[in-house]
């Protein structure tokens, strides 16, 4: 067990360091969704009046509406910038050099994605602190609450990040891929619009955002934030995590790199 506990403090801490070493990697998380916030919101806030949906108990503003999804776009961008790193790391081999642990490849890598949804926490709660300062105020409870609905949101992204990584060779290659996956999952998701809108404007469109696992992270933060719990999009988050989690586990193969120098 304590090889086990010296491993994951060893890996926490290397990717606590290498986050220390990149300060603008901290701000660019809080970039994108400060601007939404604070810029399209206000366009947006007369257009898009939200009626009584839950968790809600009331009438409330777009601002209100889209934090939740905003700080899960942190948890989305992190967690493929996560899958970046891991692109680098098996071509530097530096991921060959962690896998010559004798401790068992599955903990290896779930330790990797803990690393990573703990940082990606810190920025999340940095943003939900400005957006208090800002107006939008959940309950506090709420915020504590929210936290395992975080790091279930962040695992899953992670996981889901881990697993595209293992299908891309070169690290030329990850923007290109990462465009067509990040994109789709966040705005065909109900993190800036109800899905009862989307359906409004069509009826495929609904269903695609409704599908999106990412819509159920979204809504499972948004109804943790106001101290509920949405079985639905926890037993969903549950199952494409493990899902994710197992196929990337199967899947990932540190020789990628190295195969292709030697072709």
């Amino acid at each position: 067990m304590t090889a086990y506990l010296e491993c994951l403090r060893g890996i926490v801490l290397r990717e606590w360091l290498r986050f220390v070493q990149q300060r603008s990697r901290f701000l660019s998380a809080l970039v994108r969704p400060l601007l939404w916030l604070l810029v399209f919101a206000a366009g947006f806030r007369a257009a898009l009046g939200i009626a009584i949906i839950e968790p809600y108990d009331t009438y409330i503003t777009y601002e209100t509406y889209i934090v939740p999804g905003l700080a899960c776009m942190i948890l989305l961008f992190n967690g493929m910038q996560g899958s970046l790193s891991m692109v680098y790391d098996r071509e530097m081999g530096s991921m060959r050099v962690l896998l010559m642990s004798p401790l068992p490849r599955p903990f290896l890598l779930a330790a990797k994605l803990l690393a990573t949804s703990l940082l990606s926490l810190l920025q999340v709660y940095a943003f939900l602190a400005i957006a208090w300062l800002y107006g939008v105020q959940p309950p506090a409870w709420g915020l504590l609450y929210a936290l395992p609905a975080l790091l279930l949101a962040a695992l899953m992204l992670a996981a889901l990040g881990l697993l595209l990584s293992n299908g891309i060779r070169q690290l030329e290659n990850f923007a290109g891929v990462m465009n067509f996956v990040i994109f789709p999952l966040f705005f065909l998701s109900s993190a800036l619009y109800p899905l009862w809108k989307m359906r409004e404007a069509s009826e495929w469109l609904y269903w695609l955002c409704a599908l999106n696992p990412f819509s159920h992270a979204v809504e499972l933060v948004r109804f943790a934030l106001y101290e509920r719990l949405s079985v639905t999009a926890l037993l969903v988050c549950l199952g494409v995590t493990a899902l994710c989690s197992l196929l990337a586990v199967l899947t990932f193969n540190p020789q990628h790199a190295a195969l292709r120098r030697n072709a």
